[in-house]
């Protein structure tokens, strides 16, 4: 019988918070192009739902897709407080019964058994469900392989950190697990670093680990090469790891492309080759006024033309002025085609927040970054762009500051230390074409996914 019979029925759950949705529902429409006859059900919160699915458009051959709604947790009449673990921790609280309840009602409605559990990693507490559906769990981790095997490694970092004196030992590397010699304690998420399994999302992050075990494969947005010592130690220690990155490149053609609605593309079309700063620092913070207004002394000093999606309205009319005396060098939008203009001829650097999926995307488009990381494993991911594949540089200090911020311009656009690292990444961009080509690494990772995730459990 074929693996893409319709018995398959494949449950894909999201944690609903920062770029993770959006990644996990690319992987899902990847896998419904190439399995049209399997049924797929994507779980995420309402609002979650609502505003992935308002921009990304599911075209013709996405049928077989489709999307429902969870409990996020909130209480009723439930306001914002300002604080982004409120919602999480809002979320976490509510699993795993509301995903339970919803694959229950869905596989009532449609008549249709869940034959697999295709889950962000996070949600850790699939693989019991699936054992009890007796169907493969497959977590995937959208974030990068450096963290996966600093998670993996939870236990051995506090235990070495307790002996050199604690987390404050920020300046201590962790030169006793593979690949990981050039990351500081400083660098790690303060969920690992939490001894206090009491509240949510450590406890979370810490029972994910313990769950993997069970996994029947990790899935990473990631290519096999881009570094092959952690990837290796990852592969000795779970069942299978299959790097499928990058998920998406500038050249498909596919329903991955999302609507230029601000008209970013004409503007870039009249700015110089490599001339351009892109800044966007994710859907989940924005830096605090005074940083706001350092990175904007810098831009307006250096004339440095500029795209930026700025998405926190609160914070827009302190930087009106701002906006109007730059009008002829900048635009500012509050949301952007980020794949298409990383990928546009004029665009020199990119001013990032380090998330996973931006950093891959700027490997994907070959622009090298300029990092002021926030929280989770965005630090992390700054130490490896700037020490590891030196396709980026940090803030000195780890905060935007107008002198800060006139350096990393400089050694980005005008010095030889930022046509090195134009250099490195495209090496790296080349390595990623090369994985996603037929018979690429990536490509033959992907059909063993696809094989895994599609085969009927009823055959």
């Amino acid at each position: 019988m074929s693996s893409t019979t319709k018995k398959s029925h494949v449950a894909a759950l999201a944690f609903p918070f920062a770029s993770h949705p959006n990644v996990l529902l690319h992987l899902v429409q990847k896998l419904a192009a190439a399995a049209p006859n399997v049924t797929f059900s994507f779980f995420n919160t309402t609002i979650s739902n609502q505003k992935l699915f308002s921009t990304i458009k599911l075209h013709g051959g996405y049928e077989n897709i489709k999307s429902y709604d969870v409990h996020d947790g909130a209480p009723e009449g439930y306001v914002f407080s300002g604080n982004p673990l409120d919602p999480i921790n809002y979320f976490i609280k509510a699993t795993p019964d509301n995903f339970k309840k919803r694959l229950e009602e869905v596989v009532d409605e449609t008549g249709l058994k869940i034959s697999c559990l295709l889950t962000d990693a996070f949600l850790g507490f699939s693989a019991e469900i699936a054992k009890e559906l007796g169907i493969p769990w497959v977590p995937f981790w959208t974030a990068g392989p450096h963290s996966l095997s600093a998670h993996l490694y939870t236990d051995a970092i506090l235990k070495a950190l307790a002996s050199a004196g604690g987390a404050q030992n920020e300046d201590r590397t962790l030169e006793f697990l593979p690949g990981l010699s050039a990351i500081h304690a400083s660098d790690l998420p303060i969920e690992l670093l939490s001894d206090n399994l009491d509240q949510p999302f450590p406890k979370m992050l810490y029972n994910m680990i313990l769950a993997f075990p069970r996994a029947k494969a990790i899935v990473q947005n990631c290519f096999d090469g881009l570094d092959p010592t952690v990837t290796n130690d990852l592969k000795s220690k779970l069942n299978q790891v299959l790097n499928i990155g990058p998920l998406v490149l500038p050249s498909q053609e596919s329903s991955f492309k999302l609507e230029d609605q601000f008209n970013c593309l004409a503007w870039l079309n009249k700015q110089e080759k490599s001339s351009v700063a892109y800044i966007c620092f994710g859907t989940m913070l924005t830096p605090p006024p005074q940083e706001l207004l350092a990175l904007t002394e810098a831009i307006q000093e250096k004339n440095v033309p500029y795209i930026w999606s700025f998405q926190d309205d609160s914070k827009l009319p302190m930087l009106k002025e701002f906006f109007e005396r730059t009008n002829n060098i900048g635009k500012v939008v509050p949301w952007t085609p980020q794949l298409e203009v990383l990928a546009h001829q004029s665009v020199g650097v990119f001013i990032t927040h380090c998330g996973w999926s931006s950093l891959m995307e700027s490997i994907a488009c070959g622009v090298p970054m300029i990092c002021r990381p926030f929280f989770g494993d965005q630090k992390l991911n700054r130490r490896v762009i700037e020490d590891v594949w030196q396709i980026g540089v940090g803030i000195k200090g780890g905060v935007l500051t107008k002198g800060g911020m006139l350096s990393a311009l400089d050694m980005v656009l005008e010095m030889e230390i930022g046509n090195k690292m134009r250099v490195n990444i495209a090496q790296l961009k080349e390595c990623a074409t090369k994985a996603v080509a037929e018979n690429g690494s990536s490509c033959e990772n992907f059909k063993i996914l696809l094989e895994i995730v599609t085969s009927s459990q009823d055959e």
